[in-house]
């Protein structure tokens, strides 16, 4: 997938207003719409023209291309970082399959869930008056799910000023993580979405959770994977292990003879909840190193009585 530079397409400086890219865009419609154009590709220059006001004329798409843009080059293939758009509040409605025909591939994957405004964030509301739904991407820490903390969240709020430039408002939230939360839930968080019209209700703000990298253990839905170094006589002799978890430590018996490789399954120390998820363990030998006498000297020992070959088959 190629980044697409939209500012490019429309002719228009980065820190264009939103007069600047209207007037833009109603120029290069004149010059390229299939019905009275000359242009060769004509069509083909109109729908990215179509589809560069989409985004550029829309606060929240145009704040979210940005912040997309600073890690891309025009042309060269792309894919978004992940979480990239984590801390933006949108509005929540998702452009149907009608409204994403003619866009490019690239537009789909970063804007596809970010579609028009909508007086309500619920389909079928119409405009009965309550305020639409918005949504927002946070990131949390494994640990929070191990707890039910209040945390502080500060979100961007993209808007136009009154001269059209397009501005990041921030929003600060206290909100209580519940425990158990796993990555891909939704917070909903009443009344805190757009404002309603006539007294109606306002949308709801709805958080979709994901997780940060976590520097040891990695996240599957509910599960934890780790893992887990042992020294060559646990593994030979076996041996019990103190595994330090975000919500306590727990002791795991290593069974004798274990291997490199092997993954064991301590069930319900996972990520909390009903069901809990399990802990996977996959097992790595670690040898110690031979930089004393005295370590030389035990691997000599172990080299002359124990004949064993680790590259001959079992079977063999």
């Amino acid at each position: 997938m190629q980044f697409k530079d939209y500012y490019d397409i429309l002719g228009v400086p980065r820190d264009a207003s939103a007069d600047e890219i209207k007037k833009a865009f109603r120029r290069l419609a004149r010059k390229y719409h299939p019905d009275v154009s000359k242009e060769p590709d004509a069509e083909k220059k109109m729908q990215e023209v179509n589809e560069a006001n989409t985004v550029l004329s829309d606060p929240e798409k145009r704040a979210a291309y940005d912040k997309l843009g600073q890690s891309a080059r025009p042309g060269q293939d792309f894919q978004p970082p992940p979480d990239w758009d984590a801390g933006f509040e949108f509005s929540a409605h998702e452009m149907s399959p009608e409204e994403m025909a003619g866009f490019s591939d690239f537009f789909a994957q970063a804007f596809g869930r970010m579609g028009g405004r909508t007086r309500s964030g619920r389909p079928g509301d119409g405009f009965q008056g309550r305020g639409e739904d918005h949504r927002a991407k946070i990131l949390l820490d494994l640990e929070d799910s191990f707890s039910e903390a209040v945390h502080q969240l500060s979100l961007r709020v993209p808007e136009f000023d009154r001269d059209g430039r397009l501005v990041l408002n921030t929003r600060t939230l206290n909100v209580k993580i519940p425990r158990g939360v796993r990555a891909g839930q939704v917070i909903r968080l009443a009344g805190q979405g757009a404002p309603g019209v006539d007294d109606k209700s306002a949308g709801d703000l709805l958080l979709e959770v994901e997780f940060r990298p976590h520097p040891r253990f990695r996240i599957d839905g509910a599960d934890l994977h780790l893992n887990l170094p042992v020294a060559p006589w646990e593994a030979a002799l076996g041996a019990v292990i103190q595994v330090e978890l975000p919500g306590g430590n727990v002791k795991v018996r290593i069974p004798e003879g274990a291997q490199s490789g092997r993954q064991l399954r301590v069930r319900g120390k996972g990520i909390p909840g009903n069901p809990p998820g399990d802990l996977l363990l996959d097992i790595q030998v670690v040898l110690p190193p031979a930089d004393t006498p005295k370590a030389r000297e035990l691997y000599e020992t172990m080299a002359r009585e124990l004949p064993f070959d680790p590259r001959r088959h079992p079977k063999e």
